[in-house]
């Protein structure tokens, strides 16, 4: 019944990044006795990409599971306004949670901001400026739709205010992937990953899942090349996103000697092989973050990055493929990045500030 519901705050998860920012999010609400509902969109139905994340991580067991898995952006999309407005509708939240930048973030905004149920958006005003990216939709339109943008980085705030998003709804609380990163160091254990998945001593972590880089066939070979290359000079360890792998192997990803393919890791295991590496090679979000803590020299393959802190505080650097080669090679031998602080409020307290100011705003 709705009234058993009603007061809620209900934290729309669908994605890895989602899970891991909202884990010290749900737990600083809990500490300070709310209620709360976990909605799991079902985006990633892969176990080892969404279920593996409630285990380790000690989040609550979802209260509904959507399902509506993969899909082109339109279908999934639908499925997912469909199914969040009857949960919306029966559970009449008092807020509505979302994280980052995925279908589920964008499709709980909207159906939320149309049935008058505010919003707040856990990693508001990140931009990379480049609108082929459907991530960069989802974040723009999620951040105008949202009663509270919870930022993570400094500059995020003058995006926010450049486009016309009242100051007040925008707040400062540092990165809660960064709680769940330090609260979990003790458990990143490079030796027993590198034990159990035969990894050398020595080694690059690699990682793919954009749509510009592996949705074409064409893109995704001139991609392999490029790792394979990497691999050349040290041996490529690639757990494999299920976006993608059929055009990857295709192009003969595992056909190299010194690339080791594996299938999607756990999160502890993940980072603890991210840890261990002498160097990443990615295109996501998230992982510049988590290395830029580790100390990990880090290359992202991508023209632009929403997280440009990452390279001014931290380990990354943008390249393009015909720059991937080089560019490792000299981390190899020894060249480090630029940056050397961690961001601001990137302390492991960014759950506790969310939840100060989600509380607040009901009260208010």
């Amino acid at each position: 019944m709705v009234g058993e519901h009603q007061g809620e705050l209900v934290h729309v998860l669908g994605a890895r990044p989602n899970f891991v920012k909202a884990a010290p999010v749900i737990a600083a609400l809990a500490e300070r006795g709310a209620r709360q509902a976990v909605v799991h969109t079902g985006q990633h139905y892969d176990r080892r990409m969404s279920e593996v994340f409630f285990d380790e991580l000690g989040l609550p067991e979802p209260d509904v599971n959507l399902g509506v898995g993969s899909g082109s952006h339109a279908s999934q999309t639908a499925a997912l306004l469909v199914g969040l407005e009857e949960e919306f509708i029966r559970r009449s939240p008092a807020l509505v949670i979302v994280y980052g930048d995925v279908n589920s973030t964008i499709a709980a905004a909207l159906v939320a901001a149309k049935l008058g149920i505010p919003v707040a958006h856990v990693e508001a005003g990140l931009r990379s400026f480049d609108m082929t990216m459907p991530e960069e939709v989802n974040r723009r339109l999620t951040d105008q739709l949202s009663d509270l943008c919870l930022v993570t980085s400094p500059e995020a705030v003058g995006h926010l205010a450049a486009e016309g998003i009242p100051v007040g709804r925008a707040h400062f609380v540092g990165n809660p992937m960064i709680d769940t990163l330090l609260g979990n160091l003790i458990r990143f254990d490079t030796a027993k990953v590198r034990a159990e998945h035969g990894l050398p001593e020595r080694y690059v972590l690699a990682t793919m899942h954009r749509p510009a880089n592996v949705d074409d066939p064409d893109k995704a070979a001139a991609l392999v090349k490029s790792l394979h290359g990497v691999a050349d000079i040290a041996e490529l360890v690639i757990p494999v996103h299920p976006r993608g792998r059929a055009n990857l192997i295709a192009a003969g990803l595992d056909r190299h000697d010194r690339v080791r393919v594996l299938d999607p890791l756990g999160y502890v295991d993940f980072v603890a092989a991210v840890r261990g590496a002498a160097a990443v090679v990615t295109d996501s979000g998230g992982i510049q973050e988590e290395t830029t803590v580790l100390g990990v020299p880090c290359l992202t393959v991508r023209p632009n990055t929403e997280r440009p802190i990452t390279i001014t505080h931290g380990t990354n650097r943008l390249v393009s493929l015909e720059e991937l080669v080089p560019a490792a090679r000299k981390v190899l031998d020894g060249e480090r990045p630029s940056g050397d602080r961690v961001p601001p409020l990137w302390d492991g307290h960014a759950g506790p500030r969310i939840a100060e100011v989600i509380l607040e705003y009901l009260r208010a």
